[in-house]
């Protein structure tokens, strides 16, 4: 014990701890090695051990432990035991230390409890929002029908139906917490009625300053959107994934003219009306139509003129379609397109031919009664509706398993990427799956993910429940309003798409042109991505292809590259007479691609066995 330790007693019993925890190779050794080397350096003289919990590593616990170890020690040698509570004082006026006095110890302070802040967008907190619109002196109460209409717009949750299908936890089931903490009364029967107590009030009235002092905000910033449940949602993004080198912010830059010339004659036409143009400097302030030639024609194509239509900023609507199909559950089948009518979009219901959800551009009547008398549009529905490259394909959870199962995951997949739209939005729900389920696939749906995102340059968009979803679909509808109604769209005519697909055209003209914003009716779109009506050879051969389990359409595409036909396909078969060529015919010709197109010998074993 070294001789200048001001508590040697204290350090004493520090160091047998000490070396009894090492003995048994404790792991409080160092717990106690690093209390002993504090009490040894520690220059003060302790008059209780409850002073040293001033020192480094010396917690109340241990403290205790010394407290009780000087107990029996003073016992044994019968000495008084050191009184607790004595504290150092000065005397006033001098710099010499006064002699110890005892002081009372002080009884602890009493916690105040908390007061309870329901979280922003909860069930509770719609509720008091909603009962604290009445009047405090009008001793007013609400039934629970009207109380849940007037709360629903405060809540992310559903007060009716829950969020979670497996569940049966709504957002009213917060009222019985309410009720608890006597925030909330009820009165009359059988029909009970609900009205805030004085303690609630006194939360509406906090929670109404707090709003009040907030600073507000035509749309609500990406800090609140999080707070609001929309899963931790935060701004939909309209941009391309990382790997696009384009953002959809990039469509606010001027028309300029094309640097090159794109693979058919075209010529503009420019419809502009002064009434209905919110452009401050109107393209043509005194004409409606304009024509003008573009540069000349590529050669080996007709020397017909089509026709571009120019739809100028302010003179259309962008809204969103949701596909027929998108329900909650088979006797609810409105609810997603109600609760979106709720939240300020209002969705036009059709079967789309591909994806979930997508945007158009809806021009105003005048502009539409322009494009028929210029002989540009006929009369069926979607002729007059502009396809914007924003398309949505919504999967919950134990759906995409599914899909990844049966290969329809890598069909929607091939579909989306020939229909040339530039941004696919993924959106995956969370739903309740089984462990082992979880177990098998868990693998295989980080694999189909990170594939989406680096291979096809999805954007991929993960919700908790169907509520966030249609949170975040509101607010995407939003954001590409306030992006697209202030540009010029350039429509592609129909007659462009019959020599080329719609994935090629598409890309000409965006390299034709990168700062020009393109789309074509609904009509066209929904024309060209219809599953039976377009359906080509190739295509046919490309989805006979992928129905052998493990032919992706990336590998489909680079077979039919090699074999343009299944003739072409069951021919080179027919001409392979030894049985082990045939089923490495396709992996001699691919089996050094790169790995998401090489087909491996026993793939390639799998399709001769169905082709030969």
């Amino acid at each position: 014990m070294p001789e200048e330790c001001s508590n040697p007693l204290l350090a004493q019993w520090l160091k047998e701890w000490m070396d009894q925890a090492k003995e048994r190779n404790s792991k409080g050794y160092t717990v106690y090695r690093k209390a002993y080397q504090s009490m040894i350096a520690c220059p003060l003289v302790f008059n209780h051990p409850s002073e040293a919990q001033q020192l480094n590593g010396l917690g109340p616990k241990l403290c205790d432990r010394l407290t009780d170890k000087l107990k029996v020690y003073c016992d044994e040698n019968g000495l008084p035991m050191p009184t607790k509570g004595k504290k150092r004082k000065q005397a006033s006026g001098s710099g010499n230390d006064a002699q110890d006095e005892p002081e009372p110890e002080s009884p602890p302070r009493k916690r105040k409890p908390p007061q309870y802040v329901p979280k922003m967008r909860s069930g509770a907190y719609a509720l008091i929002k909603a009962l604290g619109s009445l009047d405090q002196e009008s001793n007013e109460a609400l039934p629970k029908d009207r109380l849940i209409d007037l709360a629903q717009p405060f809540c992310d949750s559903n007060f009716k139906v829950p969020s979670d299908p497996t569940k049966f936890f709504t957002a009213w089931n917060s009222m019985k917490t309410l009720e608890t903490k006597e925030l909330v009364c009820t009165k009359g029967h059988p029909v009970k009625r609900y009205y805030l107590s004085d303690e609630g009030w006194e939360v509406a009235l906090r929670i109404k300053a707090v709003e009040e002092g907030r600073p507000r905000s035509p749309q609500p910033s990406k800090k609140q959107a999080n707070k609001r449940g929309a899963s931790a949602l935060p701004e939909p993004s309209v941009a391309s994934p990382p790997k696009r080198k384009a953002a959809a912010t990039s469509f606010l830059d001027e028309t300029r003219p094309s640097p090159r010339s794109p693979p058919e004659p075209t010529s503009v036409i420019d419809l502009v009306s002064d009434s209905d143009s919110d452009c401050s400097a109107p393209l043509l302030p005194n004409s409606k139509l304009r024509l003008s030639d573009e540069p000349a024609q590529r050669p080996g194509h007709s020397s017909r003129v089509e026709h571009n239509i120019l739809l100028p900023a302010g003179s259309f609507e962008i809204k969103m379609v949701l596909d027929t199909r998108e329900i909650r559950t088979t006797t609810d089948r409105n609810y997603i397109s109600d609760s979106l009518r709720k939240l300020g979009v209002v969705p036009e219901m059709r079967s789309l031919p591909l994806g979930d959800v997508l945007w158009v551009a809806v021009p105003n009547s005048r502009l539409v009664e322009t494009i028929k008398g210029a002989g540009l549009g006929g009369n069926e529905e979607g002729d007059f509706e502009i396809m914007l490259e924003h398309i949505m394909e919504r999967k919950r959870l134990d759906d995409l398993i599914s899909s990844i199962k049966d290969g329809r995951f890598h069909e929607q997949k091939f579909r989306l990427r020939k229909s040339g739209i530039k941004h696919v939005t993924y959106l995956i729900e969370e739903y309740a799956i089984s462990s082992e389920k979880g177990e098998k696939y868990g693998d295989a749906l980080e694999s189909a993910i990170a594939t989406m995102q680096v291979v096809n340059g999805y954007f991929v968009k993960q919700t908790a429940k169907l509520d966030d979803t249609i949170q975040y679909l509101a607010r995407m509808t939003r954001t590409l309003k306030s992006i697209y109604e202030r540009q010029d769209i350039h429509v592609l005519p129909a007659t462009r798409f019959e020599k080329e697909p719609m994935a090629t055209v598409m890309e000409h003209a965006r390299k034709g042109s990168p700062g020009t914003l393109y789309g074509m009716t609904f009509s066209v779109f929904a024309a060209l991505c219809d599953k039976s009506e377009s359906m080509t050879l190739r295509d046919v051969f490309l989805r006979m292809l992928m129905c052998t389990r493990g032919v992706t359409g990336e590998k489909a595409v680079e077979i039919q590259k090699i074999w343009p036909t299944p003739r072409a396909f069951l021919d080179a078969y027919s001409a392979t007479a030894d049985g082990s060529r045939r089923d490495s015919m396709i992996s001699d010709r691919l089996g050094h691609a790169i790995p998401r197109k090489k087909v491996a010998k026993t793939l390639s074993a799998k399709i001769a066995e169905v082709w030969s």
